[in-house]
């Protein structure tokens, strides 16, 4: 782990404890961090890597027929292991890429505080959309989960979104390093409205504009 990334997860782990009324007002459980073992992380690395060449393959019969074997296998040995949700590793192993969940992009947060999320990392060939370029649905995806921490990092009520826009400005490359921020703007009662900006270098790749509501009792 890099001293950001540990840095950017004490930061988490030191936020203000909330009462069990906050945890739990919109129907929410309480989701612990999670600090799991080296192997968790060599694991979805490794599916990571299963994901781009899935995509980009041009394999023989013989070599597919061997990997699909493999794949059924290894869905044999892990089935036994669904766990609720919550309990697994996966999305809340915040010093980990994407925190450990394979339906967030591979991305390390940096920075994690009230005034704002930072985090940096690729787009993958698992990403693309085609000429080279990043798909633009996974832009909204990357957003929409920076909106969800920066309404935490904040230190406010567990929200959902409301609305999402994003505006692109360049092509997103792929296996570039790039970086998205944010930060609230503003609180209206349960409305918490959130700006950030995904970036090259200097080069603005898009910017998102989003409103997070924050939930009513047994709101689910």
């Amino acid at each position: 782990m890099s001293e950001q990334t540990a840095d950017a997860a004490n930061r988490a782990d030191s936020l203000p404890q909330r009462d069990d009324d906050y945890e739990h007002h919109g129907g929410f459980p309480k989701f612990e961090a999670a600090a799991p073992d080296p192997d968790w992380s060599r694991f979805v690395e490794g599916m990571r890597t299963l994901q781009d060449l899935a995509v980009s393959i041009n394999a023989p019969d013989d070599v597919l027929a061997q990997a699909a074997d493999q794949v059924e296998a290894l869905g044999e040995l892990l089935g036994r292991y669904v766990a609720p949700e919550g309990e697994s590793p996966a999305g809340r192993s915040i010093q980990l890429p994407g925190r450990g969940s394979l339906l967030m992009l591979p991305w390390t947060v940096e920075k994690f505080g009230p005034d704002g999320v930072r985090s940096k990392g690729v787009f993958r060939r698992f990403h693309l959309g085609g000429n080279g370029a990043a798909h633009g649905g996974t832009l909204p995806l990357l957003f929409d989960d920076l909106m969800g921490m920066i309404v935490h990092a904040y230190g406010r009520p567990i929200s959902r979104t409301a609305y999402l826009h994003v505006n692109y400005r360049a092509i997103t490359p792929l296996d570039k390093p790039l970086t998205v921020e944010g930060s609230v703007d503003r609180v209206e009662g349960r409305k918490t409205f959130i700006t950030a900006r995904l970036t090259d270098g200097d080069t603005l790749l898009a910017d998102c504009e989003a409103l997070m509501l924050e939930l009513l009792p047994g709101q689910p």
